[in-house]
């Protein structure tokens, strides 16, 4: 996992702030969500990770500098 500066994460919030809908690139899990599965950011911890309600119902975190998603403008 990569470690995160500060100045990183203050733009992580400005560009994620809470409501921002995503779309999952890549997560390297085995129980992540499908490509293309959608959420909601509700939240960006300490290490930089995204915190997502997912439309399928999983609560798997992005996580900073391992798993892609992008921003959804609708």
């Amino acid at each position: 996992m990569r470690m995160i500066r500060p100045e990183q994460l203050e733009q992580l919030k400005k560009t994620y702030p809470d409501g921002t809908r995503v779309e999952l690139v890549r997560m390297d899990d085995i129980q992540a969500p499908p490509a293309g599965t959608r959420g909601t950011v509700y939240g960006i911890d300490d290490t930089g990770s995204l915190l997502v309600h997912w439309d399928n119902g999983s609560g798997l975190n992005v996580i900073y500098g391992e798993d892609i998603v992008r921003k959804v403008v609708e």
